[in-house]
């Protein structure tokens, strides 16, 4: 029995980041073109790419790696590109998360390290930290770290303690 209540909070504990990782970020505009797609962050004055901004944590915190890069195809939230959303977004994986706490979630998943996501402006950034928190409050066991420095978004794994979680806003340089 007690088993069974496990796999079921894993289940609802699994559908509850689908809603938050799938969902749009709702509030503050972005930088759109006349189309009303995202503009790049660079052409903004914002940071280069998610790419950049994991390489800087990799250097700074060597438990961490790349796992992807995501294109407007491959996004598990199609928000790449697209209005209100991000202009990169990486996985990354923090080899601290014990393989027994994320062993039904999808290699990319948060849990697993993290993600970066990169908005052409701070705004876009802290609506979606906003969004994702708010989620969060209401199921605790879905919570995560997350971490705004201008546009960047760095989501990271709740299996992380609060001090090594906290590399990462200073890794930022926040």
């Amino acid at each position: 029995m007690i088993i069974r209540g496990i796999v079921s909070a894993v289940g609802v504990s699994a559908a509850a980041l689908s809603l938050a990782a799938c969902s749009s970020p709702g509030g503050a505009p972005t930088a759109t073109d006349s189309a009303g797609v995202v503009a790049p962050a660079e052409a903004a004055g914002g940071p280069k790419s998610a790419d950049d901004v994991t390489k800087t944590l990799t250097e700074k915190i060597p438990t961490v790696k790349l796992f992807k890069t995501y294109t407007a195809e491959d996004d598990p939230n199609h928000l790449l590109g697209r209005p209100n959303g991000y202009t990169s977004k990486t996985a990354f994986s923090d080899s601290r998360v014990k393989a027994d706490d994320v062993e039904y979630t999808k290699e990319d998943a948060v849990e697993r390290g993290g993600s970066v996501e990169v908005y052409a402006d701070e705004a876009g950034a802290k609506a979606r930290m906003d969004f994702i928190q708010s989620i969060a409050k209401g199921m605790p066991a879905v919570g995560e770290y997350d971490y705004v420095k201008g546009g960047v978004l760095v989501r990271v794994s709740r299996f992380l303690t609060p001090d090594k979680a906290k590399e990462y806003r200073a890794a930022l340089g926040g």
